[in-house]
């Protein structure tokens, strides 16, 4: 899904409400052409230059979304979608209904998953957002969560974060690689697992221990969710490291000595081995 289109046909589009500066304007259309938007409807906008600030700030959204940006009233905007309001401020309870209830954006994506309308997301001016009157013709009041202390983020920082959290309502995919479908095959993870184990052998590791060693390895590779090239490497180390050890007991062999006799000479470093007690 892309361009704000869904699959029963409606889309979405952006609208700001009475922009007071060029830039701002340019930054959210850059951030619709991020997350897979193109429609951008301005009530009352100023003057958008193309050798301007609007046009520098829009990337390369200048060269679809910032030129095909419509301009429409407030009022056929609530004539001809569902509306979703994004504001700073909200009401503090129940009470009052202007300004609540209210979603934040990653709230919203869900609710709107659901809702088979046009919908526009609408953005309001930078000194003092939507108005109550405006607020209240609106369907939807969404708000993203901030410091208390101070909530007010600027206007194209907001729509990009709302954009953002919403992308999976307009994006087929990104330039990201499915990190689930990158994790290595099952088989291949065993494989590691048994290699793991016969490593532990080589190293004698206590028989007491040797359970719950294999237990945290498997615990911690299953919350990694390595990749293939991950898995092939680990599992090729401990093979070399196990083929190494197996390699230096044939040469100790070859000279005499044994891994047992390094064992007692190390429980008993003052004389030779001690005799099996009866």
């Amino acid at each position: 899904m892309s361009d704000g289109a869904r699959g029963d046909g409606s889309k979405y589009v952006v609208v700001v409400v009475e922009p007071e500066t060029p830039g701002n304007v340019g930054t959210i259309a850059r951030a619709m052409k991020n997350f897979g938007l193109s429609d951008l409807k301005l009530v009352d906008p100023p003057e958008l230059e193309e050798d301007g600030e609007a046009y520098g700030f829009a990337g390369h959204a200048r060269e679809d979304v910032l030129p095909n940006a419509e301009t429409v009233t407030f009022d056929e905007v609530v004539e001809r979608y569902h509306t979703v309001g994004c504001t700073a401020i909200t009401g503090e309870d129940a009470r009052r209904h202007v300004r609540f209830p209210f979603r934040t954006p990653a709230e919203l994506r869900d609710s709107l998953a659901t809702v088979e309308a046009d919908t526009a997301l609408v953005f309001g001016r930078e000194g003092c957002g939507l108005n109550n009157d405006e607020l209240a013709r609106l369907d939807e009041i969404c708000s993203i969560p901030a410091s208390e202390d101070y909530p007010v983020l600027n206007l194209g920082q907001a729509a990009t974060v709302t954009l953002y959290e919403l992308r999976d309502l307009f994006l087929a995919g990104t330039q990201l690689p499915d990190v689930e479908h990158e994790r290595a095959a099952e088989p291949d993870v065993e494989r590691l697992y048994e290699q793991f184990s016969a490593f532990l052998d080589r190293v004698e590791h206590r028989d007491h221990k040797r359970e719950r060693t294999e237990r945290l390895a498997r615990r911690l590779v299953g919350r990694a969710h390595p990749t293939e090239k991950e898995v092939s490497t680990l599992t090729g180390v401990y093979r070399k490291a196990t083929r190494d050890l197996d390699e230096a007991d044939l040469d100790r062999g070859s000279s005499g000595g044994s891994r047992g006799d390094d064992r007692d000479r190390r429980a008993n470093p003052g004389g030779g081995v001690e005799p099996d007690s009866e």
